[in-house]
């Protein structure tokens, strides 16, 4: 009887608890499902099989559905989702290395802690995604290969942070974007996006937000960076030949050896006379 009564205790103690979380609300953006979410999603819950059976199933021309679906942490690695509609479905911690996401359609997708090495996105729609804190590459090594591509992706108001170093945006709308500096709501996490020889030639990156992002040897040639917040950013020898920066904050960022031959909007650009390391950028040398 007293086992008995000991163990009614804790369950109702456990459900206190999980009553308080759920009604908390508050919960960081970057953490896994929340408990009181289990019951509700469990209908929406596949296996890997099933996933993958879904998808080959899918009749010529269509595409899966895989909308809303609760596939976190499933192993989906080198999986084609055929252009597969995964709108706000929950991809939290899984395992994407070499999965095929090229033109599908991924708005509101939550892809935090997930492992996207050598993914590929071209194409895809990821408006409004999350992408916080995944995992690259399968070691310490930058490796070309294994950084995750975005060609001609739309990441537009994406929220990102971590590490993306190499990561190839060309030709890719990522209008209102943001990278660290707040993409997550947890004040810890608050830490300077890497996104080092990250390519963003060509992409459309107005009012983008890269606040003290690592942002060394990055391309943003002929790119639109119409108001976009590169405060405090690591810009060492970053090319912006050709880009529109118009608007556009340097204010505190580090220019060493930046190129900025060509680029335009420079004469309404913020902040470049206080830029680290101005001196050394170079610039168009006006004709005599």
């Amino acid at each position: 009887m007293r086992g008995t009564t000991a163990s009614l205790a804790l369950i109702l103690i456990a459900t206190g608890v999980l009553a308080t979380v759920a009604a908390a609300g508050d919960v960081p953006s970057y953490t896994a499902p929340d408990a009181g979410n289990t019951e509700a999603q469990a209908d929406r819950q596949l296996t890997t099989r099933e996933v993958i059976a879904r998808v080959f199933q899918t009749a010529p021309g269509a595409r899966p559905d895989l909308v809303e679906l609760n596939l976190t942490r499933m192993d989906l690695a080198e999986l084609d989702f055929k252009r597969a509609r995964l709108d706000k479905a929950d991809l939290y911690g899984a395992e994407l290395s070499r999965a095929n996401f090229s033109e599908c359609s991924l708005i509101g997708v939550r892809l935090n802690r997930a492992t996207i090495t050598a993914a590929d996105f071209s194409g895809a729609d990821l408006t409004d995604a999350q992408i916080l804190r995944p995992t690259t590459f399968t070691s310490l090594e930058v490796v070309t290969a294994e950084a995750p591509k975005f060609k001609g992706a739309k990441l537009v108001r994406i929220r990102s942070d971590g590490w993306l170093d190499r990561a190839d945006f060309t030709g890719a709308d990522l209008t209102g974007a943001v990278f660290g500096g707040g993409a997550s709501r947890e004040e810890t996490l608050f830490t300077p996006a890497s996104l080092i020889s990250a390519n963003f030639t060509g992409a459309t990156l107005k009012q983008a937000k890269f606040p003290d992002a690592h942002l060394k040897y990055a391309r943003f040639n002929d790119a639109d960076l119409t108001d976009a917040n590169l405060r405090g950013a690591n810009l060492l020898q970053a090319d912006f030949r050709g880009a529109n920066l118009a608007g556009a904050d340097f204010t505190g960022a580090n220019l060493d050896e930046a190129d900025l031959r060509g680029a335009r909007g420079l004469d309404q650009a913020i902040g470049l006379k206080h830029a680290e390391n101005v001196g050394s950028a170079r610039f168009t040398v006006p004709s005599p």
